[in-house]
């Protein structure tokens, strides 16, 4: 019975497949206080940094360090401060972010 259980489990876990991040996974990790998908804010439009990175094979490891150590200069004088409150789903927001 327990082989079975593990079994299942791992099918379950397979079948699931990996946590897509959307525009409400961005508003729950506060993302749109200073970014929107389609205008610039306080910081750019996630369209400008899915633009400024496209064709870039290291843009999604950028943009999850820039997720959760912050990042100066990269648009503009405002810099983004570090989200340690966002860190958990960084990985899913810059896929998603690069997807746009």
């Amino acid at each position: 019975m327990k082989a079975l259980t593990a079994a299942l489990t791992t099918v379950a876990l397979l079948c699931a497949g990996p946590a897509m991040a959307d525009a409400a996974l961005a508003k729950k990790n506060n993302c749109m206080v200073c970014h929107s998908v389609d205008k610039k804010m306080m910081g750019p439009s996630f369209n400008e940094i899915a633009a400024k990175h496209k064709g870039d094979q290291a843009a999604e490891a950028k943009l999850v360090n820039a997720i959760k150590n912050g990042s100066k200069g990269v648009y503009g004088a405002v810099p983004m401060p570090a989200q340690p409150n966002a860190t958990a789903d960084a990985s899913a927001l810059a896929k998603w972010i690069l997807t746009l």
